[in-house]
């Protein structure tokens, strides 16, 4: 009996002990996004809400993932930017989630009849809990986590790091007027995981945080900036952050553009791509094997979700909700 008591509380002792991860759960939205992460206390925090409409499919499509994950609240919503496939779904998503924590970059910089519809429907619902408007270096108090902000209304932390040879090579864009630019960027750390999140920034705002110097420093994930879409993602960025793997939120028809998926895929010490759907105009050539694709289909797809779960040590596994192919790094 004693020995059957000893092995019970041995057993337990170790359940308690077992290292708890930080999971992120990557949501189809159809080419907008919608990125969860429950951190190891049990705080979530969602970036963007997808689109509005469509019989508030984004909404329940984050409401599912947030169930399975055990989130009955977001604690912390952290909107990008003000357009329609980031911040559209937040009255649909406010009706099905309670809402806790709004962080945003402040003021639209866009306007005109529908840009002002989209900020005051977003504002209207920002009033039923509190507002975060943050800046460069601030950071996201996420219980569990370290959430800092790089990028925010325009304006990027400022800081030294270590020289970037792909600036010289790298042409810069036209000026982006838009909301795009003023993208909330973070960092969100774990122990030694790191992952990067740039929201929709556009090229020259990504060039200014690695160049002339890398204000970053390397992380083991990289979710794609603005879907994949070559307006972004310059290899000037993607290849001084060296990630692991890199995790592609594109649509089958928004997205993943050839460009942005060499940029990407040709990134030195990157293990492997994700990708929540299949690109059409990637063919053939620019997208990864299928079993990485949550949505193969280009039409009528379900809604399968990429799961990211990550350890202190640096260690992370990445799982297909479609085929539930997994593989760790």
């Amino acid at each position: 009996m004693k020995r059957t008591l000893a092995l019970v509380f041995l057993c337990a002792s170790m359940a308690f002990a077992a290292p708890k991860s930080m999971d992120v759960y990557f949501i189809d939205t159809e080419g907008g996004q919608a990125t969860l992460f429950v951190s190891p206390t049990g705080q979530s925090m969602l970036i963007d809400t997808g689109w509005p409409g469509f019989e508030s499919r984004d909404a329940r499509r984050i409401a599912a993932a947030a169930q399975a994950a055990g989130v009955k609240q977001i604690d912390y919503l952290v909107i990008t930017h003000y357009h329609t496939d980031h911040v559209g779904g937040v009255p649909q998503l406010a009706a099905l989630l309670p809402i806790k924590h709004f962080v945003d970059h402040g003021t639209s910089f866009e306007h005109g009849p529908a840009e002002d519809k989209l900020y005051q429907a977003y504002t209207n619902v920002r009033t039923t809990g509190q507002h975060i408007e943050v800046k460069p270096g601030d950071t996201i108090p996420v219980s569990g986590l370290k959430v800092r902000v790089l990028t925010a209304a325009g304006n990027l932390i400022a800081g030294n790091g270590k020289p970037n040879p792909l600036c010289a090579g790298t042409p810069m864009r036209e000026v982006d007027p838009t909301e795009n630019a003023r993208s909330v960027g973070t960092l969100i750390t774990y122990g030694k995981f790191r992952m990067v999140d740039m929201g929709d920034l556009t090229w020259n705002k990504e060039y200014e945080l690695v160049c002339p110097e890398n204000r970053i420093g390397t992380v083991d994930v990289y979710l794609t900036t603005h879907h994949g879409m070559n307006m972004s993602g310059p290899a000037a960025i993607v290849h001084a952050l060296h990630p692991r793997v890199a995790i592609m939120n594109n649509g089958a028809k928004k997205g993943g553009t050839p460009e942005a998926w060499k940029a990407v895929h040709s990134s030195p010490g990157l293990k492997d791509m994700w990708q929540l759907h299949t690109s059409v105009a990637g063919g053939t050539e620019n997208n990864v094997e299928e079993q990485l694709i949550a949505n193969p289909s280009a039409e009528g797809d379900a809604g399968n979700y990429i799961k990211l779960s990550a350890h202190e040590d640096g260690t992370f596994t990445v799982t297909n909700s479609r085929n539930n192919v997994s593989r760790t790094y």
